[in-house]
């Protein structure tokens, strides 16, 4: 199945509504991944089929349980889930957060060449970045543990109804037990990637003083 097809069919799977503008976009950034991947590891990943269903797609699939319109990506690499995310929702506005020079030039980059209009991006560490407005999600992707996640972000989500949001793969029994006492998890969901038959888990977590 080439890569049109491939994203077509995962979308149509999650039941989400893109636009054939925004998939082209999909692809694009992908494309870009894939030639800043040479030189600057923004993945382990080297397989096209394999990066669309391990990032787009994985991506996408947590967009049901996401509330905008202010997102932050923390730690962003190569722009998941972040730029999908916008993509998916050009009202939301995303901000990726990376620490690393190197990727923070490639999602500027391709915030251009994407012409992401609703995509800043801050080259800073998660726990020195001070935002003018707080966000209603606060996500990350193989970023950190949850208690590190929420001792580095959790002042981000400042939002009333705010959240942080982490991405996992297997339940994460052990992480669960290090979250700091202020932070109560709000739920847990398995979420099913298109094509991917590894496990994946959403952990929603309050932050303190939040509704």
């Amino acid at each position: 199945m080439n890569l049109p097809a491939l994203l077509a069919a995962g979308i149509a799977t999650l039941g989400l509504d893109i636009s054939p503008e925004a998939r082209l976009r999909l692809l694009e950034h992908l494309a870009l991944v894939q030639k800043w991947n040479r030189v600057h590891n923004l993945t382990a990943m080297r397989d096209p089929e394999m990066m669309l269903t391990g990032h787009v797609l994985d991506s996408l699939a947590v967009v049901p349980c996401i509330t905008g319109p202010r997102i932050v990506d923390i730690g962003a690499g190569g722009g998941f889930p972040g730029i999908p995310l916008a993509l998916s929702h050009p009202g939301w506005h995303v901000t990726l957060v990376e620490s690393s020079h190197k990727k923070a030039a490639f999602l500027q980059q391709a915030r251009i060449d994407l012409q992401l209009k609703n995509v800043e991006v801050v080259n800073s560490r998660a726990e020195e970045f001070q935002a003018m407005e707080g966000f209603d999600t606060v996500i990350s992707r193989a970023f950190a543990s949850l208690a590190d996640f929420a001792g580095l972000a959790g002042h981000l989500a400042l939002h009333p109804g705010g959240r942080l949001v982490a991405m996992k793969g297997v339940y994460p029994h052990e992480e669960l037990l290090h979250l700091p006492a202020r932070f109560a998890v709000e739920s847990i969901l398995p979420i099913t990637v298109p094509g991917l038959a590894a496990e994946r888990h959403l952990v929603i977590i309050k932050a303190p003083g939040l509704s």
